[in-house]
């Protein structure tokens, strides 16, 4: 595996290594799953009175964990232990925190294996997709280390104040806020809470998590990661529990300094105007959601843009806020791309995602399911027509999880709610257009611009990313028409209701999202001294020359 880089572009055809190791790792975690695991506060393990346990979508009779249903105390004990080891672990160098979590990730890395085998017993996701997200997170801490080090930790000298005979020094620093709250959701549950958390830990912050409910399990194992990595205790803890008590009293607290959550708009809006009621204005970083279009021009290649957007509609079932949600043909091309579409689509192995044959696994939770299966009859009902799929899975495997078609929907009018609603599921609209320019007005019609794809000439490539309105775009690109970022390749993150900072993650302006600035103005005692001391000795000597004549 030395010359194999996996990402998200190369994972579709990766060494037998990675194959036989997963393999290996499920057959392992089948045989001890169902262990009960605590919150982690202080550097101490904690449970509460009351548990859940965590079963898989793939076979609902599969207890994989039982978890803390932690409380609003929990939630407490976690900001204090965070607040108490904030005053040492920000006045670490920031070498020695480069370095801690450096080790952190190369423990990831280690064991991507486990990891990848609980990712796709707990998530869904297929192999490929499980281990990347595992090497995404240790490529994103990684990525901040870097920053940190090519930004010789923040600190710059700016400019001497013009003062004759002071020595005026200024420089800019950038500090850490103090308690950052990590809110992570369950389709990306590595990438989504260890970038965060990397980004925060290197600048100096100490650290909460709180994890979906649905993915507590293989978050605690990342956490595991940071412990191992020798971080001191109260600079990382974890919680888990309902949003509803113990999540809303991390937000609440007083005591969080900053807080990144990702997930979707309702949520996401709600935190925005939770936080702008505290008692001054604190940092929130928003990674939301997306209803990210692929435009297939008259002149595309025709192969790639079927092969790009059949992965990016339905990897990870469709539950990706990068997924391409929605296809916009000119028409001399539509029925030829549709006929390209539906083949590779109906040739997609729906199973278990441990499987190696198998490319799709189940949607979350017995929710999406029901979302599902209430979409697919909305579409039937406002006219639509269904290219693939429909309709949800039965008999066998398919009776124990919650499995879904993948499913590409024609002739839906543009009118429709659903060509604005983000579905997070397996199901892509697909419409007919005129020209690029009706394309590209239906693009942008949404209150999302998170990602975008494209497919078509070079002159027109231009003229794509000139006019859409999204934070990561893509061209004539294979791997996936609108999905498929790594941090240092394809920074993260979107515009309009789809992110709140403007900088996306894993790029050169992220990092510093997790500081503020201070300017120190020093003004050397000695300089000052000397000059009082030679303009006395001036006014003496002006006054002896006086005397003398």
């Amino acid at each position: 595996m030395a010359n194999f880089k996996l990402t998200y572009a190369t994972m579709f055809n990766p060494p037998e290594a990675l194959h036989l190791g997963f393999d290996k790792a499920v057959a392992q975690l089948k045989n001890t799953m169902g262990k009960e695991y605590g919150m982690f506060i202080n550097g101490k393990e904690v449970y509460a009175d009351e548990k859940f346990t965590d079963y898989s979508p793939i076979n609902t009779e599969w207890a994989l964990a039982v978890m803390q249903k932690g409380n609003a105390q929990h939630a407490q004990m976690a900001i204090d232990a965070a607040r108490a080891a904030f005053p040492a672990w920000s006045h670490t160098p920031w070498k020695t925190r480069v370095r801690l979590l450096r080790k952190a990730a190369a423990l990831i890395e280690k064991r991507i294996f486990d990891l990848g085998a609980a990712m796709a017993m707990e998530v869904g996701k297929n192999r490929m997709e499980s281990m990347g997200d595992v090497q995404e997170t240790a490529d994103l801490i990684y990525y901040a280390c870097q920053q940190m080090e090519d930004n010789e930790g923040y600190v710059v000298e700016m400019g001497r104040d013009p003062l004759v005979g002071y020595d005026s020094r200024n420089t800019s620093v950038l500090r850490p806020y103090g308690v950052w709250l990590v809110i992570s959701p369950f389709n990306f549950p590595h990438a989504l809470t260890g970038g965060p958390a990397g980004a925060a830990l290197v600048a100096g912050n100490t650290l909460v998590i709180k994890p979906a409910s649905d993915t507590a399990w293989i978050v605690r194992l990342l956490v595991d990661c940071f412990r191992d990595a020798g971080l001191p205790d109260g600079v990382v803890n974890f919680v888990t529990g309902p949003g509803s008590t113990l999540g809303q009293a991390l937000v609440d607290s007083p005591h969080v300094d900053g807080v990144t959550f990702t997930g979707s708009f309702d949520v996401g809006m709600k935190l925005y105007r939770d936080y702008a009621q505290r008692d001054y204005v604190r940092p929130i970083i928003l990674e939301l959601g997306g209803k990210n279009p692929a435009i297939v021009s008259r002149n595309a290649d025709l192969d790639a843009a079927a092969t790009g957007i059949v992965r990016s509609a339905f990897g990870l079932q469709g539950q990706k806020c990068s997924a391409a949600s929605r296809v916009l043909v000119e028409e001399p091309v539509y029925d030829e791309l549709i006929a390209r579409l539906k083949s590779m689509t109906e040739s997609l192995a729906i199973g278990d995602p441990t499987d190696r044959a198998a490319y799709n696994g189940p949607v979350i939770n017995r929710n999406s399911y029901n979302d599902f299966k209430n979409f697919a009859e909305e579409i039937n009902q406002g006219g639509g027509n269904f290219l693939t799929g429909g309709n949800v899975k039965v008999g066998g495997l398919f009776d124990k999880g919650y499995f879904c078609e993948n499913t590409f929907v024609t002739d839906l009018p543009f009118e429709h709610r659903l060509w604005k609603h983000e579905m997070f599921l397996p199901i892509a609209t697909i419409g007919k257009v005129q020209n690029l320019d009706q394309a590209m007005s239906v693009a942008n019609s949404v209150g999302y611009g998170l990602t975008a794809g494209f497919y078509g000439s070079q002159r027109e490539t231009q003229w794509f990313f000139d006019n859409i309105q999204a934070g990561v775009t893509y061209a004539n690109r294979p791997q996936g028409a609108s999905t498929g970022a790594w941090p240092g390749f394809q920074p993260f993150g979107g515009w309009k209701g789809s992110g709140s900072s403007g900088k996306n993650a894993g790029g050169h302006y992220y990092l510093p999202l997790y500081m503020h600035e201070q300017i120190h103005t020093s003004v050397k005692k000695e300089a000052a001294k000397k000059v009082v001391k030679k303009a006395v000795k001036k006014v003496v000597k002006k006054a002896a020359t006086k005397k003398k004549k």
